[in-house]
């Protein structure tokens, strides 16, 4: 199932998988995947993008938790910021915050991306108490330089280390780099890509989840 919500020019699509809305599983508390085009699947039926393949680890696990994709390609910290307060209205029990590799192709100010990014951690817990959050780090293109790239991938730890936050060291760990792993752009993951991915992620939300389940 997909929602979307308006975002003046464009419009940001909210992918549910279709086994989750069912009457009975509208109370499940969500994990709310927040992101770019990483995390929305690209190129990919949207069954196949690593939120989903998480969806169906949960199931597995036996948890009663259900994934809400709020993915969108070209996405940047301050794009998903602007649309935290019409997600924020689930029942959110887990935020993963994939944001920053956008800002950081764009060679934008890494203060102002991080502002951008605590400003989300903070309206999130203002909202859900009890909310937890899951960062997950990111590193950045050769070609900016090292001050910018040491700068770029410290931003994710120290958020994380501040805010009590579990950190994914590196999202694309075993993807990055690897020709047959990603799709001809060199930048977003094949199929294969995100079940590496989803790997990376579950071994740090699995934790967190079975806490939050408590």
């Amino acid at each position: 199932m997909a929602l979307a919500c308006d975002r003046g020019d464009e419009q940001a699509v909210v992918r549910l998988p279709a086994a989750q809305v069912s009457a009975s599983d509208t109370l499940a508390r969500v994990v709310l995947f927040l992101g770019t085009s990483l995390t929305a699947g690209y190129g990919l039926p949207s069954d196949e993008a690593y939120p989903a393949l998480i969806q169906s680890k949960i199931d597995s696990a036996g948890l009663d938790f259900r994934v809400l994709n709020a993915g969108v390609s070209g996405e940047t910290s301050a794009g998903g910021l602007r649309r935290m307060d019409w997600l924020l209205r689930q029942p959110l029990a887990v935020l993963v915050l994939e944001l920053g590799a956008n800002d950081m192709l764009r060679g934008q100010d890494i203060e102002a991306m991080r502002a951008n990014l605590q400003e989300i951690i903070d309206r999130t817990r203002a909202a859900h108490t009890d909310a937890q959050i899951v960062i997950a780090g990111l590193r950045a293109a050769p070609n900016l330089g090292e001050p910018y790239a040491s700068l770029f991938e410290a931003t994710f730890v120290e958020l994380a280390a501040e805010n009590g936050a579990a950190l994914i060291p590196f999202l694309l760990d075993g993807v990055a780099g690897v020709p047959e792993l990603n799709q001809p752009d060199g930048n977003h993951p094949t199929a294969e890509g995100h079940q590496i991915v989803a790997g990376n992620v579950w071994e740090v939300l699995e934790p967190v989840l079975r806490h939050a389940g408590v």
